[in-house]
């Protein structure tokens, strides 16, 4: 995916062995420069940034919620707005390997301008993220009506 103006990202993390493992070996994000202490990604066209806090040894990072269409959406979080196909395909990686879903895929806002397919699930640092897909993402993503 290429992304005309990608966003940077620097999250906390309590491993950086680990994050490479869940973000480079299993989320297949490309890995870029790196130290002791941090590990720069490409999520998906976007710079993503993994800085050690070795403080989340012992308590992983927290979040609240706040409902959104029934459900508790973790705040804050972080993902990507896929294609639909991309999206379906992450969704069956995610449940086939068995990661625990904070919430598991579906279609958000059926029938409404904000039709999209979401679901959320955490880091093994705490940290939350939401996978999204629009059926015509360039049309809907930010479509009001």
């Amino acid at each position: 995916m290429s992304v005309s103006d990608p966003f940077h990202l620097a999250i906390q993390v309590r491993d950086i062995d680990e994050a490479r493992s869940f973000y480079g070996d299993f989320l297949g994000c490309p890995e870029g420069r790196s130290s002791e202490s941090w590990v720069d990604f490409n999520l998906f066209g976007h710079q993503f940034v993994c800085h050690l806090n070795p403080a989340l040894k012992d308590a992983p990072v927290t979040s609240h919620t706040n409902p959104v269409d029934g459900h508790g959406v973790p705040v804050p979080h972080f993902g990507v707005v896929l294609e639909m196909e991309a999206w379906e395909a992450l969704a069956g990686k995610l449940k086939a390997h068995g990661v625990r879903f904070e919430i598991e895929p579906y279609i958000r806002f059926k029938g409404e301008a904000g039709e999209q397919a979401t679901m959320f699930f955490y880091d093994p640092s705490g940290n939350a993220l939401e996978f999204k897909a629009f059926k015509d993402r360039d049309t809907q993503l930010f479509k009001k009506q």
